[in-house]
């Protein structure tokens, strides 16, 4: 059947509407595509970035959504510290159950753990994080660290304390628990040694969370006096075949014995001074000074209070003494 319509024109308002629509199409999808293009430009921007492979059981999946959904764009701030042009392969994070065999021989209160030759990460989200950790997302990313550390590494032995103290500077900024953790440590305990450090983390709880908290300082100062580049330096020569010791004192251009005294005397703030001031000793002293103080303020305040006694009487008996003799002109002074 023909259309009775046809050849007859639509009326112009019906033209110029599709023409809108086509208009608000093509609007909505070049938007789309900059906002794209911004995100890929920021990402490219930011850095090469690990890919995760999430592993768990059915009954940890909520963890496992969880753990999908992290952010890794931050991780490209890693790979750039450790020196590494890319990540490498994919990184498998096994989310497991504290009963299982990833548990076997791991201190009831790890909350997560990295292989670094296989490239894996293991983690138990049941267990709550302690310090230097505050969220599942800071033990992943710290064990991520690890990985990639050791990779820029070459898989070569890095001592225990810069694994550590790096993946701990890298995880997460430095605040007022880690500065007051830190001065604790360095105020009332004995001062170790690196190679000391390394066995602690081998301790129970307080001693790992001491060594991290150590570990920690000392990377943070040769960030502070070396340049950020300088964690990457030292594993690019490790990489290369030489000692951790080597590459450290090519690096800094101090050997290990050096470095090391160099952090503690640039500690003698905590170390030195606020023990003496605060120490039984001081503390007694200081109220003996402020007690003399006291009492000489005591002293003079009542030496001036006896001269403007003095002052006074005087100013009284030349008054009376001079009492009822009559001015020049016949009036009485008072």
């Amino acid at each position: 059947m023909t259309d009775p319509t046809a050849g007859i024109a639509r009326p112009t308002a019906d033209r110029t509407r599709d023409a809108g629509t086509v208009t608000d199409n093509d609007s909505v999808r070049t938007a789309a595509l900059l906002v794209l293009g911004l995100l890929l430009t920021t990402r490219a921007a930011a850095g090469p970035t690990p890919a995760l492979i999430v592993e768990a059981p059915p009954a940890m999946a909520a963890a496992q959504r969880r753990v999908e959904s992290y952010d890794v764009t931050p991780l490209a701030d890693v790979v750039r510290m450790v020196g590494l042009d890319e990540p490498g392969p994919p990184i498998k994070v096994v989310l497991a159950d504290t009963r299982s065999d990833w548990s076997a021989g791991v201190p009831a209160w790890t909350a997560g753990y990295a292989l670094g030759a296989a490239g894996r990460i293991v983690l138990f989200p049941a267990r709550s994080p302690g310090y230097p950790h505050d969220t599942l997302e800071d033990v992943l990313r710290h064990e991520v660290a690890h990985i990639l550390i050791s990779r820029a590494a070459g898989h070569r032995a890095v001592p225990r304390w810069f694994h550590e103290g790096l993946a701990v500077t890298v995880e997460r900024r430095w605040g007022l628990e880690d500065r007051t953790f830190l001065a604790s440590n360095l105020m009332f305990r004995r001062r170790p040694t690196l190679r000391a450090i390394d066995t602690l983390f081998s301790g129970g709880r307080e001693a790992q969370a001491r060594a991290y908290s150590l570990s920690a300082a000392v990377v943070r100062d040769l960030l502070a006096h070396y340049g950020n580049g300088a964690p990457a330096a030292i594993l690019g020569r490790v990489a290369q075949g030489a000692t951790f010791d080597a590459a450290l004192a090519r690096v800094t251009g101090r050997p290990l014995p050096a470095f090391e005294a160099d952090f503690w005397t640039r500690q003698r703030t905590w170390t030195i001074w606020v023990p003496l001031l605060a120490s039984s000793s001081v503390m007694w002293l200081a109220v003996v000074a402020l007690a003399a103080l006291a009492w000489r303020r005591r002293r003079l305040r009542g030496a001036q209070l006896r001269q403007r006694w003095a002052a006074d009487d005087a100013a009284a008996g030349a008054r009376d003494s001079g009492a009822g003799e009559p001015s020049a002109d016949g009036e009485r002074l008072e």
